[in-house]
């Protein structure tokens, strides 16, 4: 990766005014929802003009691998709103489709690069609405994707179940590329392990298709760490993306590392902690199921208990966003671009205005001891409750199967 203007790009919960945009996930199989990206917070008054600017300049490009991008991106996921033209995340947020539309454009007038999507958002819509926004502007800009369960096509609905064969990747892509109104894909990602395919199968279909020109750079999605290792084997992996931010910071443990030694870029979804790290969140707040547009209803750590253990973090982030004259969401934005030049965050929105301030972060520096400060001060947090529902984190981490 929305949350509504109960739930906005941040993840604001539906008792704040602000609500922001999160992006998470989509419970598109009977496997429920997980995926990417969430936002900031309405600005506040401390913010700096340089970090209220909301451009990107050119000088702060990224690689990913050896693919150069902004250095944050937009997380474009949504489904169909129950409001026919309009569109929702899973947070309650409802934006309708022009809406969206101009989002994207406002982003790519503002510096962004880099737009993520999925086959399994809406399903097919979120592409639909990247494919019809970035008309005009294509060669500007990087389009990543994600395939790896099975649709379908005919009644749009998930038919369950992961599936990464090399003949449905081929047959998936063909669809990718209509919908997204492009003639080829500049990242495409597994968008999780397949426990039934090889991971030289999918990484040599990938190479196929690379030299085919349909496939720019391929990449994986919270994968196992043997299958990067043997995906890349295959052909260089472009990226890694998973789960990051100072609320979920086990990529340091052994995904960053690999990325480094590899030369391989990381993207981390849910950059702000599913808007945990946006401040506006409070020991109070509580999570109601409305269907499948309350994700966070679901996740162990947004449990009323969790939330009281770990508002410490929230503390840390606000003391630092005041003492570097920013906002919480660009001070935790602002501290994952600190940690690697590789890392390219890719929060999502629904406001133009939190779109801004996302892009803000940019602008704030680290000296090397604000950094080591600041990193030692929230390891020292103790977060509770696990970062998924079970039946989701299952699906991360998993090694893909040996080739026979």
């Amino acid at each position: 990766m929305s949350q509504n203007d109960l739930h906005d790009a941040h993840g604001h919960a539906p008792t704040n005014p602000q609500r922001r945009q999160l992006l998470a996930t989509a419970a598109v199989l009977a496997v429920a929802p997980w995926l990417l990206s969430v936002c900031t917070v309405p600005s506040a008054s401390t913010a700096s003009n340089a970090t209220n600017s909301g451009i990107l300049p050119p000088s702060q490009r990224r690689k990913l691998g050896t693919l150069e991008v902004s250095s944050m991106g937009l997380g474009c996921q949504w489904v169909s709103a129950a409001v026919e033209g309009s569109v929702s995340d899973f947070y309650s947020s409802t934006i309708d489709r022009k809406t969206a539309i101009n989002l994207i454009r406002t982003a790519v007038d503002s510096g962004v690069t880099l737009f993520d999507t999925a086959e399994a958002y809406g399903p097919f819509l979120s592409e639909e609405i990247v494919g019809e926004a970035l008309q005009g502007v294509r060669d500007q800009v990087v389009i990543e994707t994600k395939y790896g369960f099975s649709f379908d096509p005919q009644v749009v609905q998930a038919r369950g179940g992961r599936d990464s064969r090399p003949e449905h990747i081929k047959q998936v892509v063909e669809g990718m590329l209509k919908r997204l109104r492009t003639d080829r894909i500049d990242l495409l990602y597994q968008h999780r392990a397949d426990p039934q395919v090889p991971i030289e199968d999918v990484a040599g279909t990938l190479k196929d298709l690379i030299a085919e020109g349909k496939v720019l750079n391929y990449g994986l999605s919270e994968p196992g760490i043997q299958t990067i290792r043997r995906a890349h084997a295959v052909h260089p992996l472009a990226a890694i993306q998973n789960e990051y931010s100072m609320l979920w910071r086990g990529p340091e443990a052994d995904v960053l590392p690999v990325c480094e030694e590899l030369g391989i870029g990381f993207v981390p979804w849910s950059p702000l902690g599913m808007g945990f790290l946006t401040g506006t969140i409070t020991a109070q707040t509580r999570f109601i199921l409305n269907g499948s547009r309350e994700f966070r209803a679901d996740v162990p750590r947004f449990a009323p208990e969790s939330l009281r253990a770990k508002m410490a973090l929230v503390d840390v982030v606000k003391t630092w966003a005041q003492r570097k004259n920013a906002t919480p969401a660009q001070l935790a934005l602002a501290w994952l671009l600190a940690q690697k030049p590789w890392i390219v965050p890719i929060p999502g929105t629904t406001k133009i205005a939190h779109l801004k301030e996302n892009l803000g972060a940019a602008a704030i520096i680290f000296t090397g001891e604000e950094l080591r400060d600041l990193n030692a001060t929230v390891a020292a947090v103790h977060i509770q409750g696990d970062r998924l529902p079970a039946g989701v984190l299952q699906m991360s981490g998993v090694e893909a199967p040996p080739k026979r």
